[in-house]
């Protein structure tokens, strides 16, 4: 039996990632996979939601301590050692991205999906920038806030997001070469962007249909 097709998707704050996700998965018909594991993390832990907003793809530095103990994570946690709120939802994002994937047709946004699964054997990993100018008018139309306050937002959510995915992957967000394939979403919109990614989708969907056959 074939292996369901997971597309992961990478993006700068104002993008338009989210929204592409979310069209992708109207038109594959996937599920999508979102903030929502976020709390599906924290509910298996038994971490209040009302945590979640300090610790949202947020670096932890205290696991540099851990991993200087010659101690994994799921070691740490199996021994006692008190494994911070951030590190415990990275763990379980983990299981439950990995056993999303085995299951069904799915598009993970954000969570360093495109690590987490980079032994899956049927992925398409994508990352969506924009011109700054495009992310700027994008944020103030969505949150209502001034120029000056968009910029600020993007700086700041941009670089928490680098923190967090260099941190747990060791490898460097948004570089061309750790996805299979970069968008510039301000060039074909929100609808144009999801559909080039479909169409994508698709091809290799087929070309794995018709090598089943061969």
């Amino acid at each position: 039996m074939a292996a369901k097709l997971s597309i992961t998707i990478g993006r700068q704050y104002g993008s338009g990632g989210k929204d592409i996700g979310i069209r992708l998965g109207e038109l594959l018909g996937f599920r999508v996979y979102d903030r929502d594991l976020l709390f599906i993390a924290a509910q298996k832990n038994g971490i209040n939601p009302d945590a979640l907003r300090r610790v949202d793809e947020k670096a932890n530095n205290s696991l540099l301590y851990t991993l200087a103990m010659g101690t994994s994570l799921y070691g740490a946690r199996n021994f006692g050692i008190d494994v911070p709120i951030n590190d415990q939802l990275f763990i379980t994002q983990t299981d439950i991205i990995k056993q999303a994937a085995q299951e069904e047709n799915c598009i993970f946004v954000g969570r360093c999906a495109d690590y987490v699964l980079r032994n899956h054997p049927d992925r398409i990993s994508v990352f969506v920038y924009a011109d700054k100018e495009t992310r700027i008018a994008r944020i103030r139309e969505e949150l209502g806030v001034d120029r000056d306050e968009a910029v600020s937002l993007i700086n700041k959510t941009d670089k928490r997001r680098i923190n967090y995915y260099n941190f747990y992957t060791g490898k460097k967000w948004g570089k061309a070469e750790n996805y299979h394939v970069c968008i510039d979403s301000s060039l074909l919109g929100i609808e144009g962007s999801a559909q080039m990614i479909a169409d994508i989708a698709r091809l290799y969907m087929k070309k794995e249909q018709d090598q089943e056959v061969k």
